[in-house]
Formats: C-alpha cells, sequence, structure tokens
C-alpha cells in the first residue's frame, strides 16, 4: 500500500467508522484523556486502512452494537474493533508488521529455506503471536507431507505429472513465493 492508498484508505475509516460511531453519540473511554482518544482514533485509522468501504460499514455496525462504559455509551477500545477487523476482512499478508517480522527473522528464513514457509504463514495468520519452539516444531510437522509431496513432484517430468498433480505443485510455488515477497518487504 502506498502512501496515497494509505492516506485514502484512512480518510476512509475516518469517513465509515469513526464518525458514524461519534454520531451515533459515543464518547471517549472514561479513563482515556482527549489527547489518548484522538491517538487512539489516528492508530486506528493506520491499521484499518486496508479495509473495503463495506466491510468498514459492517465494522461499524457491530461496533454501535457493542459500545463501551456501564452506561453502554462508550467508544469501544481499539483492540475490540481491531478484533473484528480480523473476522470481518483480514489484512493482507504483507501489511501484517507481526508477519513481516516474522519473515525478516531467523525464524522466516528457515523456514524459506526448508520450504515449510506457507504452512508458517498459515500458522501466523490464524493464531497472531510469534512462534515458539513448541510451535515452530508443530508446523514443520505439519508441513512433513507437503515438502515430501513437493519434493516428488518438483523432480518429476512435468509430462509425467496429472492436472492436480500439476494444479498443486503451481499453487506450492505461488505459496512460497508469496512468503518469499513477504520476507522481500520486510
Amino acid at each position: 500500500m502506498d502512501a496515497r492508498e494509505q492516506a485514502e484508505g484512512e480518510k476512509r475509516v475516518r469517513d465509515l467508522l469513526i464518525g458514524p460511531l461519534l454520531r451515533r453519540g459515543v464518547v471517549k473511554p472514561g479513563a482515556m484523556t482527549k489527547a489518548q482518544f484522538e491517538e487512539m482514533l489516528a492508530d486506528l485509522a493506520k491499521r484499518l486502512a486496508y479495509m473495503t468501504a463495506p466491510n468498514l460499514a459492517a465494522l461499524e455496525e457491530m461496533a454501535a452494537a457493542a459500545p463501551g462504559g456501564k452506561d453502554r455509551d462508550r467508544f469501544p477500545i481499539a483492540n475490540a474493533i481491531l478484533k473484528a477487523a480480523t473476522q470481518i476482512q483480514p489484512p493482507a499478508d504483507d501489511a501484517s508488521p507481526l508477519i513481516r517480522a516474522v519473515f525478516a527473522h531467523a525464524v522466516g528464513r528457515q523456514a524459506l529455506a526448508e520450504g515449510w514457509a506457507p504452512e508458517l504463514l498459515d500458522d501466523l495468520r490464524h493464531n497472531r503471536r510469534w512462534p515458539g519452539s513448541y510451535a515452530l516444531g508443530q508446523i514443520r510437522q505439519a508441513a512433513g507431507e507437503a515438502l515430501r509431496r513437493h519434493a516428488h513432484l518438483a523432480g518429476a517430468d512435468p509430462a509425467h505429472l496429472d492436472a492436480a498433480e500439476a494444479a498443486w505443485l503451481r499453487d506450492r510455488e505461488a505459496q512460497l513465493a508469496r512468503c518469499r515477497r513477504i520476507a522481500d518487504l520486510a
């Protein structure tokens, strides 16, 4: 996402999510200062700039149905809105700072070198946490069959592959290329 797209996305978040919620009468959370609230809204706009207009409208409806505070009149905290946003429209892999950081780290480089990067990416998308040593072992183990199949099909004569095998190999190669692009972005 370039600077122009980011600015347009932030404006879309303010127009379709933040503005409508404020017009509904939700106010800043009581524990926040006005400056903290404005900072939270600016951060929210930056993080949700990737979302489409229909998905932002859906997110606004969800957030309006669950305001915070004992009187149910407070703006929901950013973490709750971000969690709901990932259910509606998860960010692209290249938009996630966590995914970029993991693929820039030795863990990501090892996954790329050994061929289990697609499984690492799937785990990161699902769990949204830095994988520990146990999780990495589980990811590698889960990737075992795909690694064996990839090695077998990549070494075979393309003329001898049936359509399903060729499609699987193309898909796996595309997944690996996507992971390499993420690593390059980091």
